[in-house]
């Protein structure tokens, strides 16, 4: 698993490397401007909903004495929440979105490393079937993620060890942001529940990818640019290689 998750990490050069190389940047404009748009949307609701999120948080609080500290406490809290819920809802919806665009990105890597392509998909049909898959498969990540990372959240208030489950957060994050970015080569591979189970074999590579999808995404304005098309791309170029080499 350790391999995995370094190969999922390395492979981010070699997909800068690629995307110049055939010029892959061209078929993100689209792609990118959607990531923008979501971007600045998660940024908008965390600094319009986060006093909201915080007074309701401070209601809780029925006395009277430290009543403007636990208000700007949970004004705090509320920002913090609103802003890793919304890089949830970002992640998914990105994906799911894009998949259409993804899946023929693909397709070329494949046929460039390897001079094949697996069930090649053309066309509307193609293209209306990658976003069903993904629209299922991004509901599905979304309610089991919010399910781990809750409880989580709640226990990284603890003193002393609740920095170990802000770490499991992240993971848990990167882990769901790179089974996206692998499964844009696992639909011409595997049906939906095969996937799922292929991704859980292989979580490392899932966890590498993701890392490092979550730490440009901390890069203000450029992550959210960049974002889709490195980790897109890496993380077909890991998916390929693991599939290749058992075959």
């Amino acid at each position: 698993m350790v391999k995995e998750v370094f190969n999922g990490i390395q492979d981010y050069f070699t997909a800068f490397r690629l995307l110049n190389e055939l010029n892959l940047w061209k078929y993100f404009k689209i792609p990118i401007v959607i990531s923008f748009l979501l971007g600045m949307a998660v940024i908008f609701s965390s600094w319009s909903f986060a006093d909201d999120v915080g007074g309701f948080i401070a209601s809780a609080w029925g006395f009277s004495w430290g009543k403007q500290t636990v208000i700007a406490i949970s004004n705090f809290i509320g920002g913090i929440l609103v802003f890793a819920v919304g890089i949830v809802i970002f992640k998914h919806a990105l994906m799911i979105i894009t998949a259409p665009f993804m899946s023929p990105i693909s397709e070329k890597i494949e046929r460039h490393i390897y001079g094949i392509v697996k069930k090649p998909g053309t066309g509307f049909r193609a293209q209306t079937s990658a976003l069903a898959r993904a629209f299922q498969l991004g509901i599905r990540n979304f309610v089991v993620e919010l399910l781990w990372i809750t409880p989580f959240f709640i226990f990284s208030f603890i003193p002393v060890i609740g920095s170990v489950f802000l770490l499991l957060i992240f993971l848990v994050q990167s882990y769901y942001a790179g089974f996206g970015n692998m499964d844009y080569t696992l639909e011409r591979y595997f049906p939906y529940k095969r996937s799922l189970e292929y991704v859980r074999n292989h979580r490392g590579i899932a966890i590498g990818n993701g890392i490092v999808f979550m730490l440009i995404l901390l890069i203000p304005i450029v992550g959210i640019l960049v974002v889709l098309p490195l980790s897109a791309v890496a993380g077909t170029i890991t998916t390929l290689r693991e599939l290749h080499t058992k075959k």
